[in-house]
């Protein structure tokens, strides 16, 4: 059986709008759906209004109410929900250790999928041993299937043996979609390409580098992927967020920090979470 995609729900727009989403990648994996909506109350508290078991069925309506949002956009999607009592971003990890990929809107009501700037979706995103596909603000609520769809992933040093690449090839199959690999290249300040003195071969042999690094990247890419190979001068932060432009997902890699919590890569997943045009896909890569 195909794991979960699970969405975390707190009632707001944004989480909504995660549901959505979500439903439309369980449709494309043949995946089930579980929305998770995280309430420290316990659920058998007495009977008030603002106590316990209020709280409880508070959290319960909206979890019903985007079930069956979830099942009205795609009735062939099978759909499960739950309340737990916990710190949301506890529960959802822990949801993720049996998922296919976790999904959250920014912005929530409740802490649940809040903005990314505050602690639940960083946390999330740092420690989940699943991908973790983040939906800004401003971003689309449906997954792409089709001509014409742009999968973007940015390629570091992991040679052929990157989870974010075989997770962008999974969405570009998907999907139908392109799949733009780019990999970013800079010069050392001293070897600077604007210099007329380093504008020759020191930026060209950086650039061929890029080059053979991306090569290698994609050496095990399957032929049916409409594949696309790009080396960019630049900042990686800088160069993934112009891509980011026109894509459908920007999906990037992300090592953690041995015995911290986070991740290795922190700046630029923290750049593209939070300034990205499109849906971003952090995935953890193996130590």
């Amino acid at each position: 059986m195909v794991p979960p995609i699970v969405v975390g729900v707190d009632g707001s727009e944004p989480s909504l709008r995660a549901v959505d989403w979500a439903a439309d990648e369980a449709a494309l994996r043949g995946a089930p759906l579980r929305l998770v909506h995280a309430s420290l109350w316990e659920p058998d508290g007495e009977e008030n209004e603002d106590g316990p078991a209020g709280a409880t069925e508070s959290a319960r309506s909206v979890v019903r109410a985007a079930a069956r949002r979830a099942r009205l956009r795609r009735p062939d999607v099978a759909v499960s929900a739950e309340v737990v009592s916990e710190e949301p971003e506890y529960a959802l990890v822990r949801a993720g250790r049996t998922a296919s990929a976790l999904v959250l809107g920014t912005r929530g009501r409740s802490g649940l999928v809040e903005m990314l700037l505050g602690s639940v979706g960083l946390t999330v995103a740092g420690q989940a041993d699943c991908p973790v596909i983040v939906l800004g603000g401003g971003h689309d609520n449906r997954v792409s299937a089709g001509e014409g769809g742009r999968v973007v992933v940015g390629v570091g040093e992991t040679g052929t043996d990157s989870a974010a690449l075989r997770f962008a090839v999974q969405e570009a199959r998907l999907r139908r979609a392109a799949l733009d690999a780019v990999r970013a290249w800079r010069c050392p300040p001293h070897e600077s390409v604007e210099h007329p003195l380093f504008a020759g071969d020191p930026a060209r042999l950086h650039e061929q580098y890029a080059a053979d690094v991306l090569e290698l990247a994609l050496k095990e890419v399957p032929p049916e992927v409409d594949l696309r190979r790009r080396t960019v001068e630049g900042a990686a932060r800088r160069v993934l967020l112009d891509a980011s432009h026109g894509a459908d997902l920007l999906v990037v890699g992300a090592r953690r920090n041995p015995g911290h919590l986070g991740l290795r890569s922190g700046r630029v997943v923290h750049a593209v979470l939070h300034h990205a045009a499109c849906a971003v896909a952090v995935v953890p890569e193996e130590e």
